[in-house]
């Protein structure tokens, strides 16, 4: 498998990057809404994309809206996870 996803690694990087865009943009809609108090977007699906490789884009849309900041769960979740994409980036190119 690995050998594989090195292979392909720039599918890798690109899917890493879309889901990334997606999440940080779900952050920035997520805020938006909570200072119109509408409906929000699910914690569930923020979690979902950033578990699928979209964390370093959600950490991201997390300090540029300081959105979900108070949350441990996402203050330390989040940042673990995109250090962790960016490990296991690193280890298909690298390694």
């Amino acid at each position: 498998m690995r050998d594989y996803l090195a292979g392909h690694w720039t599918l890798v990087l690109l899917w890493a990057l879309v889901l990334s865009a997606v999440d940080f943009c779900l952050m920035a809609v997520d805020k938006r809404r909570a200072r119109r108090d509408a409906w929000r977007i699910p914690e569930k699906t923020l979690w979902l994309f950033a578990l699928l490789g979209g964390a370093p884009g959600g950490w991201l849309g997390m300090r540029a809206f300081h959105h979900k900041t108070r949350h441990w769960y996402f203050r330390y979740g989040f940042p673990l996870l995109a250090a962790l994409d960016a490990a296991l980036l690193l280890w298909l190119r690298l390694g």
